[in-house]
């Protein structure tokens, strides 16, 4: 980990989606709508669903030092261990593969973001950042949730014969949840929650490798200063795909409450004022709804994973009424950015057609305005504007 930065701490988060089990129907709790979800009522004929897909949200507790009560991804800071050369041993058929066998991120080199840029060989550890953040994210998501994404050591053979035969362009499939006793892995934990590093330990004595080569590249977002408190982290989003929901249970100390529940839910419950989610969910949830099928999120995942991300570090631009988060291309945001991204402004900002426009207008903490049309960089796509309701998101793309 990179213990040299000075305004942020490094962070690695998990969007985590899955498929609806089948015979299990979506089942609201307080603070979710429910109205784009497949309910089954006595009398009355299903109502289908317009996402085959459901995504783990996790409320954050009211006691937290960081965005308390808010809902967001799994994930959370990185851990010295994360970076442990112990992780050498559990990927050590792996570890003659170029990032243990995740794919080559074609971004030029000078183009990545530091966080994943920055020579990890040079700070001390042998396990390519790709990797320990992948950890990290997998490790945060078993903490927070219990749900325990693995590669079994009986598979590491057919695993590894699959990675040297993929291609650089090859769709990674869909992954299956693995089952473990539910008592054993209630006490690891336990423990992992005690101290990050029984995560490498655990992994050793159940002979099981985290499964990073189902975490696809998906984002990197850095809190701006002053939003959410002193802390401020740089933080690695992934992207992984399940084919159907696994068993999951919040931790009761961190997490308040967890949910799976639609894109188009969240948003709605949000706006509806029944939950509150940060700028970056609240942007990477309407990404989301441009696909409505669980096949297709992750087709498409899995093929732009290799064209890599840019990072965000939004600027602030206080107004009378509220303020405006640019992001990299709007023709607000600075040609440099320092750590301060806070600036006084009394400028009249208008949003003409012709100008480039990559930002939130905030008046209301629940009611953010996106304002997006410019052309994202390595293929990603741009968030859905407007009603996120069924009749507008039937025959999105």
């Amino acid at each position: 980990m990179n213990t040299g930065l000075k305004h942020w701490k490094e962070a690695a988060t998990l969007i985590l989606v899955a498929g609806h089990r089948l015979g299990v129907e979506n089942v609201s709790t307080p603070g979710f709508a429910c109205s784009q979800s497949t309910v089954k009522t006595e009398g009355r004929p299903r109502v289908p669903h317009v996402f085959d897909y459901n995504v783990l949200l996790l409320k954050r507790s009211s006691k937290s030092g960081f965005m308390p009560n808010a809902y967001v991804f799994p994930g959370g800071m990185v851990d010295p261990s994360d970076f442990s050369s112990e992780w050498l041993d559990v990927f050590k058929a792996f570890t003659n593969s170029p990032n243990f066998g995740l794919r080559c991120v074609r971004q030029p080199p000078e183009t990545r973001p530091p966080i994943f840029a920055t020579d990890r060989h040079k700070l001390g550890s042998p396990i390519p950042g790709e990797v320990a953040f992948r950890i990290c994210a997998l490790r945060e998501t078993f903490e927070e949730s219990g749900v325990l994404l693995f590669v079994s050591k009986k598979e590491e053979l057919s695993l590894l014969k699959s990675l040297k035969d993929r291609r650089a362009d090859d769709e990674v499939k869909h992954y299956k949840v693995n089952e473990l006793c539910s008592d054993e892995l209630s006490k690891w934990r336990t423990l992992v929650n005690q101290n990050p590093s029984n995560f490498v330990r655990m992994c050793r004595e159940l002979e099981v490798l985290p499964n990073i080569w189902a975490l696809h590249e998906w984002a990197n977002w850095l809190t701006p200063e002053g939003q959410y408190g002193t802390k401020r982290f740089d933080t690695a989003f992934f992207m992984c795909c399940l084919e159907e929901r696994p068993c999951a249970l919040q931790d009761q100390k961190e997490i308040q409450h967890l949910q799976w529940s639609t894109p188009s839910d969240v948003l709605q419950s949000f706006g509806a004022r029944n939950l509150w989610i940060a700028p970056p969910q609240f942007y990477e949830l309407r990404r989301m709804c441009r696909f409505l099928s669980l096949s297709d999120l992750h087709a498409f995942a899995s093929r732009r994973g290799t064209d890599g991300c840019e990072q965000w570090l939004p600027v602030i631009l206080f107004q009378d009424n509220g303020y405006i988060s640019v992001l990299p291309g709007d023709q607000l945001y600075p040609s440099t950015v320092s750590e301060a991204t806070m600036v006084e402004t009394n400028l009249e900002i208008h949003g003409g057609s012709k100008s480039a426009l990559h930002r939130f207008l905030i008046s209301d903490p629940y009611s953010p305005e996106l304002q997006v049309n410019i052309t994202p960089k390595y293929n990603h796509t741009l968030p859905l504007i407007g009603s996120v309701n069924s009749t507008t998101l039937v025959g999105t793309k």
